[in-house]
C-alpha cells in the first residue's frame, strides 16, 4: 500500500531537541482550491481539482506525473499565463486574480522567471539579447541589461556563444539561454517546464548547482515540472500530480 498523503501545505521544520518550531521562511507561493476545467463538446474535462500547494522562499519543489496529467496547465496557472476556473494563486502575498493583464505582466516581470519546455527565444535576437529582454522590458538600458545577461550566461556556460542567434545554437544551448533569461531579473519564484530535458549530464549538473546557489543566496523558490527522476530527487520535495491533485511523495532514504 502506498504511503503517500495528500498535500495541504509546505511541511514545517523544527530544530532537533529544541522543543520549538524553528523560524520558517515566508510562503512565496500559495494555491487554494485551484481548479481548471476545460469544456470539450458536451462534456467538461477537469484537469485540476481543488488543488492545494504552498512553497516557501528558497524551497525547491519538483512536480512529476504522467503525460496529460495537467503539469504544464498547473505551471501556466502559477505563472499567470492562464486563469483558473476557480480558486486562487497568491505569489509574494499578491492574489493574481486581482491583477488586470497589464498589471499581471509587470508583476511577472518583477517576481517570476519562467523556463518553457520549448525555449520560445526570439529568432532575430542573439543569445545575450534574448537573455537581456526582461530587463529591457523593465526599463533598463540595453547596455546595463546586456551586462547583467552576460553574467548569467557565463554562469550557465554560454558566454562564448552570447553573440549567436537561436538558429545557430543547439537545443541544449537554447535551453541554457532560456534559463539565463528566466534568472536575469533575480526573480522570487522560478517556474520550470522540463528544464534539463535537452541538456547533457555535465550541463544539467551546472544548472542544478546554480539553482542551489540561488535558493540559498537569494531565497528564490523553484517549482519544476520534470520527468527526470534524478532532477526530481535533488529537490526539497517531490509532488505527484494525479487526478487533479498533488500527492507528496516519500523521500528515498
Amino acid at each position: 500500500m502506498s504511503t503517500t498523503t495528500p498535500l495541504t501545505a509546505a511541511s514545517s521544520t523544527a530544530t532537533p531537541g529544541s522543543g520549538a518550531k524553528a523560524q520558517e521562511p515566508p510562503i512565496m507561493l500559495n494555491c487554494h482550491d485551484l481548479t481548471r476545467v476545460y469544456s470539450e463538446g458536451p462534456q467538461d474535462l477537469t484537469v485540476l481539482d481543488k488543488l492545494e500547494l504552498s512553497v516557501r522562499a528558497g524551497e525547491r519543489v519538483a512536480i512529476v506525473g504522467s503525460s496529460g496529467s495537467g503539469k504544464t496547465t498547473l505551471l501556466n496557472l502559477l505563472g499567470g499565463l492562464d486563469r483558473p476556473s476557480n480558486g486562487q494563486v497568491v505569489i509574494a502575498g499578491e492574489p493574481l486574480s486581482t491583477l488586470n493583464e497589464a498589471a499581471l505582466g509587470k508583476f511577472r516581470n518583477r517576481y517570476i522567471g519562467f523556463v518553457y519546455q520549448f525555449h520560445h527565444l526570439l529568432a532575430e535576437f542573439t543569445a545575450v539579447e534574448n537573455a537581456a529582454l526582461p530587463l529591457i522590458i523593465r526599463g533598463q538600458s540595453k547596455k546595463t541589461a546586456e551586462k547583467r545577461a552576460m553574467q548569467i550566461l557565463e554562469r550557465v556556460g554560454m558566454k562564448a556563444r552570447a553573440d549567436h542567434k537561436p538558429g545557430e545554437l543547439s537545443g541544449g544551448e537554447r535551453q541554457r539561454v532560456a534559463i539565463a533569461r528566466a534568472l536575469v531579473t533575480d526573480p522570487s519564484l522560478v517556474l520550470m517546464d522540463e528544464p534539463t530535458g535537452n541538456l547533457d549530464q555535465t550541463t544539467a549538473a551546472t544548472i542544478l548547482a546554480l539553482m542551489d546557489e540561488l535558493a540559498k543566496e537569494s531565497a528564490c523558490a523553484f517549482v519544476i515540472v520534470t520527468h527526470d527522476v534524478g532532477l526530481a530527487a535533488h529537490q526539497d520535495r517531490v509532488l505527484k500530480l494525479d487526478a487533479g491533485k498533488l500527492i507528496e511523495q516519500p523521500r528515498t532514504p
